[in-house]
């Protein structure tokens, strides 16, 4: 990923634009063929001269220009002819962002698989679901997960459908007029470069299309942020749920020596942050002066590389994160049962209003025993069963089986099924 946004690739994708405009032009004998063919195999250029030409120039694509015509002779009268500099700056970006999404599907693949890999792995792990930080009803570690997979399914989705809007450039001159270069010959660069052509643009890209791009960075990252932050809270000691992998030699704290402690975790939610930043950035860059002014371009230069590289990062820290969880199912069922089943509350509801019962009278009863449960005074199915509004219309065996895990996990493998997690 930063190969990609290095100097030495930004200048490699403006030689080959401004190479494939003057085999284009040739085509269409609006130079000589000749002339191309001395410029695809003599266009060189180096990144020193060109930082020097610029000091004087004061203009990076002049510069540029400036140098790679000293390699090339007098053919090179023929480079930049009808184009603006804009023509080859937004059509670079519009290539550097096509190859970086590419990179940035192959990391959620990645990270998908290694979270599925883990679900199916601890698919009926029992675990307590939590609403509010408090005690809720059952789930599964497995199931969790699974949520995780679908997550990130639709930031696949999203960054697929951003790439095919950003995945766009333009020749068409100052304004956008192809004042003085034939729009066949946009076309055709666009289309050597993988790219479509841009169906009307000014003098630059319209920064909608950038704004897109890095709000759906920022989505991606507020996800890692997410599970970052489940994975933080699951780690709590008063939890212990999970843990992040603590490797031998490893040190918590410069203080603490028992210290074992979300590094990882943390280190995302704060990047995110970053990322989210910079599409605000990104959001204010599209209100640009008439055709273009350049208000744009100075922070361009920072939030597109950065998020880029950034989010590619925490990708692939988020998937090692996950790969080396260390996951305890013994506590899972050890925070269970702190509750003396209290979390079978709801189906003793249900089943009571499935008999017959007023809801109001049947929630009443229901939490009547449930608060005694809540002041230590046995478990919830002992005071179920001794709560006559209870026991007057449910039997005892059918208030036993009603408090029972496999009421809330009956359904966990359909689930998986519907996400491809289980075959057909």
């Amino acid at each position: 990923m930063r190969e990609l946004w290095s100097e030495s690739r930004k200048f490699q994708i403006w030689l080959e634009i401004e190479t494939l405009a003057c085999e284009a032009m040739a085509e269409l004998g609006q130079i000589p063929r000749a002339d191309a063919e001395e410029i695809r195999k003599r266009a060189r250029f180096s990144i020193p001269e060109i930082a020097e030409i610029e000091r004087r120039t004061n203009h990076d694509v002049i510069a540029f220009l400036e140098n790679v015509a000293e390699s090339v002779g007098p053919a090179a009268r023929w480079m930049h002819q009808g184009l603006t500099s804009s023509d080859v700056l937004d059509t670079t970006l519009a290539v550097q962002l096509t190859e970086a999404s590419g990179l940035l599907a192959q990391d959620l693949k990645a990270l998908r698989e290694v979270v599925a890999e883990k679900a199916r792995r601890f698919k009926m792990t029992p675990m307590i679901g939590r609403s509010h930080g408090i005690h809720a009803e059952p789930i599964t570690f497995g199931l969790k997960l699974a949520l995780m997979i679908d997550e990130f399914g639709r930031a696949e989705e999203r960054q697929a459908q951003t790439t095919e809007r950003i995945r766009v450039g333009k020749l068409s001159g100052a304004v956008g007029t192809h004042a003085h270069l034939d729009p066949e010959i946009e076309r055709a660069v666009c289309e050597k470069l993988g790219l479509k052509a841009a169906t009307l643009s000014t003098q630059v890209i319209q920064r909608d299309r950038h704004a897109e791009f890095c709000t759906t960075l920022a989505i991606i990252a507020s996800s890692i942020d997410r599970w970052a932050t489940e994975f933080r809270h699951l780690q709590r000691t008063e939890v212990l749920e999970v843990e992040e992998f603590f490797g031998e030699g490893q040190k918590g704290s410069s203080a603490m020596p028992h210290k074992r402690n979300p590094i990882t975790g943390e280190r995302l939610s704060g990047l995110a942050r970053v990322i989210r930043g910079y599409a605000v950035t990104a959001l204010e860059n599209v209100a640009l002066w008439h055709e273009r002014d350049i208000s744009h371009s100075s922070a361009e230069r920072i939030i597109l590389p950065d998020s880029c590289i950034l989010l590619n990062y925490m990708l692939v820290k988020l998937r090692e994160l996950v790969d080396g969880l260390q996951v305890y199912p013994g506590q899972m069922q050890r925070n269970l049962d702190r509750t003396k089943g209290l979390y079978f509350s709801q189906s003793i509801l249900l089943a009571l209003t499935r008999a017959g019962a007023e809801r109001k009278s049947a929630y009443e009863a229901v939490q009547r025993a449930a608060m005694r449960t809540w002041k230590g005074e046995r478990s919830f199915l002992e005071n179920a069963r001794e709560e006559e509004e209870i026991t007057k219309r449910l039997p005892a065996d059918e208030i036993e089986s009603l408090c029972s895990l496999d009421v809330h996990l009956r359904h966990v493998d359909e689930t998986f099924r519907a996400l491809g997690l289980l075959g057909s």
